[in-house]
């Protein structure tokens, strides 16, 4: 497979980069929980007011949403500020989302930390994904991995901790409590963060990278972009639909207080799959984004997301058995949590990394759309009295978008690279 015929830049990167994934993944973590743990407080919140469950679970999707569909304009001001500003007033606004919501006695209280939460976690996510791209060029999926990882794997320190606070009757001490925390956490380490110069970077000799810098325009004039919308969407359904709900299915499967006995230490099912679940969910990404910087990213997609499609089948069907439950549940977490490291990772090989932040915020924006879904999901539970016909939908999703990595991204991609290389010797002659 041929690679662009610009010959690729060999500087010798900086030692320091790898610090500024430390201080991405740091951020990452101390986010996480505002989507992760959410699950924990959904019964809680319920049995104190009384609502509706789908009603409470609007709040996880205007999070979603408002985190996903400002990451374009956060993308702006990234490029435009730097990572150090964006990151800390996403901090802010993270802190302020969970003691909002330790405060709020309405539903529409609740909401409003949902919109702040999502302003301070877009900002977070989007500029530490921004900097491992801009600053790993050469090992964009292990870089991008392992900061998504920190997202993906970071409430695993903390479950156990919020779900005991919790229990002790004081769902909005936690919320508190975490929320002072995990802000000031990210506000600490984004003083430490920057965007990287030319001559500290290099490129992969391993994976088609374009040396042009698209702008948000003209990516989005090119089919590829929205084949990788299209697979975006279809894969962060599945997962989205497990991490706002599991909560609510190991309730409705009858696991929830199950004891998983491992001989030395017992905990309940629920607590034990959403810990194993982060964990899993952590490795997926450097993991995945690793094997991706070796076989390329539409090969592994087909690996991952077919995985996942089959994982949440067996999880559907043999769900009521707690074991299966857990197991299937860690399963499902390590085949969905790479989509995050494969997607920014080509997108910043196919359109270059100058405004990546931009390109990305639209790409990411799939994620809200998912997230819409997860309403849907309690609705279509309710009204045929089952889950496995939504994990069974969701399923399907997976599996079409890992046909369509091979079938249609693939071949798209050596296209557009195949231009971009015929398109250089030209623009060399037309300034000759």
């Amino acid at each position: 497979m041929a690679l662009s015929t610009i010959a690729p830049d060999r500087p010798v990167p900086s030692s320091n980069r790898w610090l500024q994934i430390i201080f991405g993944v740091v951020c990452m973590v101390a986010a996480a929980n505002i989507q992760y743990a959410w699950t924990l407080f959904v019964p809680e919140i319920q049995k104190t007011f009384g609502w509706d469950r789908a009603a409470i679970q609007v709040a996880f999707t205007i999070f979603v949403v408002v985190q996903t569909w400002l990451t374009p304009i956060e993308g702006y001001f990234i490029d435009k500020y730097g990572p150090s500003r964006v990151v800390m007033f996403g901090g802010l606004m993270t802190g302020a989302a969970w003691v909002t919501n330790s405060y709020a006695t309405s539903i529409w209280g609740f909401y409003l930390g949902s919109v702040l939460g999502g302003i301070g976690v877009g900002c977070v996510y989007a500029t530490c994904i921004n900097n491992a791209l801009k600053w790993f060029p050469d090992k964009r999926g292990l870089a991008v991995g392992l900061t998504a990882g920190g997202y993906g794997a970071g409430s695993a320190l903390t479950i156990i901790p919020i779900a005991k606070m919790i229990d002790a009757g004081s769902y909005a001490q936690a919320f508190f409590t975490f929320g002072l925390i995990q802000g000031s956490v990210i506000i600490l380490a984004a003083l430490f963060m920057r965007a990287p110069a030319k001559d500290e970077v290099k490129y992969s000799t391993k994976v088609l990278q374009t040396r042009r810098d698209y702008t948000l325009g003209e990516a989005l004039r090119t089919p590829v972009f929205y084949v990788m919308l299209l697979m975006f969407t279809c894969t962060v359904t599945g997962g989205l639909m497990a991490v706002a709900q599991l909560g609510v299915i190991a309730t409705d499967l009858g696991v929830k207080h199950f004891q998983v006995n491992l001989y030395f230490f017992t905990m309940a099912a629920l607590p034990f799959a959403l810990m194993l679940d982060r964990v899993m969910n952590g490795i997926s990404r450097p993991l995945f984004g690793w094997i991706s910087d070796r076989i390329g990213r539409e090969k592994t997609m087909f690996i991952a997301f077919a995985m996942e499609g089959i994982g949440i089948v067996a999880l559907g069907y043999f769900g009521s058995n707690p074991w299966a439950f857990v197991i299937l549940s860690g399963i499902v977490f390590l085949a969905w949590g790479e989509v995050y490291s494969l997607f920014s990772a080509t997108a910043a090989d196919t359109f270059g990394s100058k405004h990546i932040g931009k390109i990305y915020g639209v790409l990411y924006c799939a994620k809200g759309f998912a997230a819409l879904f997860v309403p849907v999901g309690n609705l279509i539970m309710q009204a045929t009295g089952t889950w496995s016909t939504v994990l069974y939908t969701v399923a399907t999703m997976d599996l079409i978008a890992a046909a369509l990595a091979v079938a249609v991204l693939r071949p798209m991609l050596k296209q557009h690279h195949a231009n971009n290389n015929a398109a250089v010797p030209n623009a060399a002659l037309a300034h000759a």
